[in-house]
């Protein structure tokens, strides 16, 4: 009897591990693109990129520079974002929570994907993704894909000229 309702307990456990990890995994399938924090997570490098070179350079000759965009923040009114692409692969992200007195600040360099038009940053903290545009740059989520929603148009950032 006892063996019985073991192997019973033990059943319903794999069913029951089994059916909350599909639903798991839904839901964070589902977070990444509408989930504004997900998009700090670190990115996958495994994607093919290359440093920019005159191919490269193609995608949009005058895409160096300033740029700038208030992107949604789940507990602030948003967070002011600065991103300086310099002509030698590096960057400047400054990034300001609103109402909160808190800043971060980070440097490193950057590969552009010749091919797709994708630009990663690769600092100490700050891994993201962009597609550059005529003088914008549209954050991506963390697979490189376009974020979804109602706030989409808070991921472009501008151009200060």
């Amino acid at each position: 009897m006892k063996h019985q309702i073991q192997v019973m307990a033990i059943a319903a456990l794999v069913a029951l591990g089994s059916c909350s990890k599909e639903k798991q995994q839904e839901v964070s399938s589902t977070n990444l693109k509408t989930d504004p924090m997900a998009i700090q997570s670190p990115v996958d490098s495994s994607s093919a990129t290359t440093p920019v070179h005159s191919q490269a350079e193609k995608v949009n000759a005058d895409w160096y520079g300033t740029y700038e965009a208030v992107v949604p923040c789940a507990d602030c009114p948003g967070i002011q974002t600065t991103l300086t692409l310099k002509k030698d692969n590096s960057f400047h992200l400054q990034e300001e929570y609103l109402e909160r007195k808190s800043k971060n600040e980070d440097q490193g360099k950057y590969m552009l994907n010749a091919a797709t038009g994708v630009l990663e940053l690769k600092g100490n903290t700050a891994h993201y993704k962009y597609k550059v545009g005529n003088n914008t740059l549209t954050q991506l989520d963390m697979n490189g894909q376009p974020i979804e929603g109602p706030n989409k148009d808070l991921y472009i950032f501008k151009k200060k000229q």
